[in-house]
């Protein structure tokens, strides 16, 4: 008999959840039958959709303390609940530390720090007041457990989120399971930025132990999990998304041809 999850009756909010990797989030979570709210800075050209059902849009600047309460509030008032965050939102740039100035430096930190954060503390107020509390997913990335080489900054943001979910596991338990989904490279539609065309893509994929980037579905898969009760027992865990990791590169060294 096939295991299935069903998410049904729950409501989810994907921070940045209308391109890229958290559009592959929200669709996985529209399949699963779950109410989903998408929101950021900027409405998206076309809502994301999925399996007869589209998620809402909302927008607010996750950097504003006093809007993302306020966004908090509404989907509470205006849905009921609040079962699931995606914690999705942030990215950086490609800036080495000494062509950047600490104010630039400082706002990645933000958007991929402190705007978690505030999201996460804004949910926990309405998951903590309701029956069956509720699930926060923190998008993480290998940039946080390897030297980020032009992403620093993303980098230490990164590794501090993976901290931040483990104290908030321990704090706001057991109302409230938090994880980290740390990530390898995606394929979205700006890969071409970091990749290059199709070739590029795919040599870079054969890099990975499983030979491709991963879909965002992949991601959305392993979302849909943490945020079911399949997953009930699993808090402040780290669950890596990334086809096997990097192969050592002292591997390929030792078996090169050398002169």
């Amino acid at each position: 008999m096939p295991v299935t999850i069903d998410l049904s009756g729950s409501v989810a909010v994907v921070t940045g959840g209308t391109r890229g990797v958290g559009a592959g989030i929200t669709r996985a979570l529209l399949e699963a039958g779950a109410e989903v709210v998408t929101c950021a800075r900027r409405a998206p050209g076309e809502p994301v959709a999925a399996a007869g059902r589209t998620a809402r849009f909302l927008p607010v600047d996750l950097r504003d303390p006093d809007a993302v309460t306020a966004f908090f509030d509404r989907v509470r008032d205006e849905h009921g609940r609040l079962d699931t965050l995606v914690n999705n939102a942030g990215g950086t740039p490609y800036r080495t530390l000494a062509d950047g100035d600490p104010a630039q430096h400082a706002r990645v930190l933000e958007l991929n720090l402190v705007a978690p954060l505030t999201a996460s503390l804004a949910a926990y107020r309405v998951m903590s007041r309701q029956d069956g509390g509720g699930s926060i997913v923190m998008v993480g990335s290998v940039s946080g457990t390897r030297p980020s080489p032009g992403s620093a900054a993303y980098g230490a943001a990164k590794a501090g989120l993976e901290n931040l979910a483990r104290s908030m596991a321990v704090e706001w338990a057991p109302r409230v399971r938090v994880n980290t989904l740390v990530l390898g490279m995606v394929r979205t539609e700006l890969s071409h930025l970091h990749y290059g065309d199709e070739d590029g893509i795919a040599a870079v994929g054969r890099t990975v132990p499983l030979g491709r980037l991963a879909a965002p579905a992949d991601v959305g898969d392993a979302c849909v999990f943490l945020a079911s009760d399949r997953a009930a027992y699993i808090s402040g865990a780290a669950l890596h998304v990334h086809g096997g990791g990097e192969r050592p590169a002292f591997l390929d060294a030792a078996t090169a041809d050398h002169p």
